[in-house]
């Protein structure tokens, strides 16, 4: 028989030993890091909790960058939209001085810091972060903005602004200089004035004549091409007496001539002279004061409307169908306005010939139909507005940008221009709108003067073959805040998109452009009135208007984004602190009651090795 010694590594009291050891071993861990343990088994059961703070503040710290990130961005269009709002107070100020020295170009001071004030803007709207143009949408990695030369000069294939804006004005005053009415003398005693083409686009169009002269007759405006006449039947007016005509100008202003009969020597300006020897004579002085009259309501306020109107043609890019302009049938007649009606007894302000109860329109496979009154739903009373019928194809088009009635013109907008299509059982009546072909479709500015000599043309055409694209960046629909979209917390997201085609950048930079590239002859009887002219439009053009955007409001869009980025960080700094504090709970060891447990083992550890001392001293012959 064999008796097993007494082997400390393999008794229970060593065991236990062992245990109080990894036991000290773990409390001083502990103690040294804080943590109940260096792995997730050890953390006890409220580690689950612990593993979802993290996870929770993974997602804050990824949303923390995303915020420092937009911020970078927005701080940077922001900058960028400051320096633009900089830019226009500088440019209006120029418009709107009085100074008109004119340099041996042809432009004056004011003109020539346009100009250079162009390329500033061309330069901002081209502002990147990183590798992201901030202005191109969501073409972020396009240039926002084609090159200031280009636009201005264009290149070896596409024309360039100033080239469009020179054809533009030739056709607008056409070949004798008179914004392409024609003038003439019937009978002796008589004058008449008529529009050269019906329906063209280019030059001045006979708005409203009225007179107080003393057994005149005045016929019109009326006809196709519009005209009126003025015959003094052989008779003298008298002193005093008035005869006033009003155009309307390319771009929707109007233009007016007043001369008055006067029997003074000289003959006062803005008069024409009594002869009263010879009556007949009245009249041919009557026929050359007119048409000194046209002849410098052309070629100053035209000139400066058909730069504004080339300004348009060239940089509203929007996709559009352009109506001809367009008179209603109201004596005398007048442009259409959006309070049109479509239909009405003659004479009122209502198109001619209008629509009747069951005709129709079809928009993009949408059919309205016209009834007499208690129109609902795709219906139309025949008595409704323009403003009305437009409403109803916005909503059909779903356009971005409502549909617009300017100086007798009916510009329908769309987003899509490829899917517009617009048709009618009344080709009569739609084209008293202005639209003379059917299917009305929508043509994609830039728009050129259509045909050559430019001072006979009458159409204007598609010319995005052969003119500068002077936007270069995402040109889709939709709001262009959306086109920058960011999650910056777990159900926010913001939208901090720009483009520079957004009416209040495109604006200012075609009036800029505008006042910059246009030139004339410094000894021109009309530089002054041309210039004059065209700084009152300018400034008109950079003064923020009611209803429209303005760069301000771009800028309060952007400053909303960080406010909500702002009060989601907040929140999150708040969570995040909730969020260390479950973990902390979870994980942490408290010092206080670690020291005391590793005190209470250290005793129990060294009553341990005293025992197991004592014993290890044992014999058989002592333990007999």
């Amino acid at each position: 028989m064999s008796i097993s010694s007494i082997n400390y590594s393999s008794s229970v009291l060593g065991a236990q030993i062992r245990n109080i050891n990894q036991q000290l071993t773990d409390l001083s861990t502990q103690l040294a890091t804080g943590k109940l343990s260096q792995n997730y088994s050890g953390m006890g059961t409220n580690e689950g909790f612990a593993i979802a703070g993290r996870s929770q503040l993974s997602n804050i710290a990824a949303y923390t960058d995303t915020i420092t990130n937009v911020n970078v961005n927005i701080n940077l269009a922001n900058t960028a939209l400051q320096s633009l709002t900089t830019i226009r107070n500088t440019v209006q100020t120029g418009s709107a001085s009085t100074a008109q020295d004119l340099n041996v170009n042809g432009q004056t001071v004011a003109q020539n810091t346009a100009a250079s004030q162009f390329g500033s803007m061309v330069g901002v709207l081209n502002t990147q972060s990183g590798n992201r143009y901030l202005f191109s949408g969501t073409a972020f990695n396009t240039q926002s903005v084609a090159n200031a030369g280009d636009i201005i000069n264009g290149t070896t294939t596409q024309a360039g602004f100033k080239t469009v804006m020179a054809e533009r004005q030739a056709a607008d005053l056409g070949a004798n200089g008179m914004g392409r009415l024609v003038q003439t003398q019937p009978t002796p005693s008589s004058v008449r004035v008529s529009e050269d083409v019906a329906g063209s686009p280019f030059g001045m169009k006979i708005a409203a004549v009225s007179s107080t002269l003393t057994g005149a007759t005045v016929t019109g405006p009326s006809g196709s091409p519009v005209s009126f006449s003025v015959d003094l039947n052989g008779l003298n007016p008298n002193d005093g007496d008035k005869l006033s005509v009003q155009f309307t100008l390319p771009d929707g202003t109007t233009g007016q001539v007043d001369l008055t009969a006067s029997s003074a020597t000289p003959t006062p300006i803005g008069s024409f002279a009594i002869d009263a020897t010879t009556p007949g004579n009245t009249a041919t002085n009557l026929n050359t004061a007119l048409n000194t009259a046209i002849t410098k309501l052309a070629n100053t306020s035209l000139v400066a409307a058909s730069a504004i109107t080339a300004g348009d043609n060239f940089f509203n890019t929007a996709s559009s169908a352009i109506g001809a302009p367009v008179n209603n049938q109201a004596a005398p007649p007048a442009p259409v306005s959006g309070a049109t009606a479509l239909s009405g007894a003659s004479p009122s302000n209502s198109i001619s010939p209008g629509f009747a109860a069951g005709d129709t329109i079809t928009v993009n496979g949408t059919t309205l139909t016209f009834v007499n009154s208690g129109a609902t739903g795709n219906q139309l009373n025949v008595g409704d507005s323009i403003q009305t019928l437009m409403s109803k194809i916005d909503q059909i088009t779903g356009t971005s940008k409502p549909s617009t009635v300017h100086g007798g013109s009916i510009t329908i907008n769309t987003d899509d221009a490829a899917s517009l299509n617009i048709t009618t059982s009344n080709s009569g009546a739609l084209n008293a709108l202005g639209f003379g072909l059917t299917p009305v479709t929508a043509t994609q500015p830039p728009l050129r003067v259509g045909s050559s000599p430019a001072s006979s043309a009458t159409t204007l055409v598609n010319g995005s073959a052969n003119t500068v694209k002077w936007y270069t960046g995402n040109d889709g629909p939709g709001s262009p805040r959306s086109t920058a979209m960011a999650r910056v917390d777990d159900s926010v997201t913001v939208q901090y998109g720009a483009q520079a085609n957004e009416d209040a950048i495109r604006q200012q930079l075609q009036a800029i452009a505008v006042f910059g590239t246009f030139s004339t002859s410094p000894t021109s009887q009309y530089a002054g009135g041309q210039v004059s002219a065209l700084s009152l439009r300018v400034t008109q053009s950079l003064t923020k208007q009611p209803g429209q955007q303005h760069i301000e409001d771009i800028q309060t869009d952007l400053a909303m984004a960080q406010n909500t980025m702002k009060d989601a960080g907040t929140r999150q700094t708040q969570a995040k602190a909730q969020l260390q504090s479950i973990i902390d709970q979870a994980e942490s060891a408290s010092p206080d009651q670690v020291a005391s447990e590793l005190l209470s083992l250290q005793n129990a550890l060294q009553a341990s090795y005293q025992v197991t001392s004592k014993l290890a001293q044992l014999s058989l012959v002592k333990f007999l």
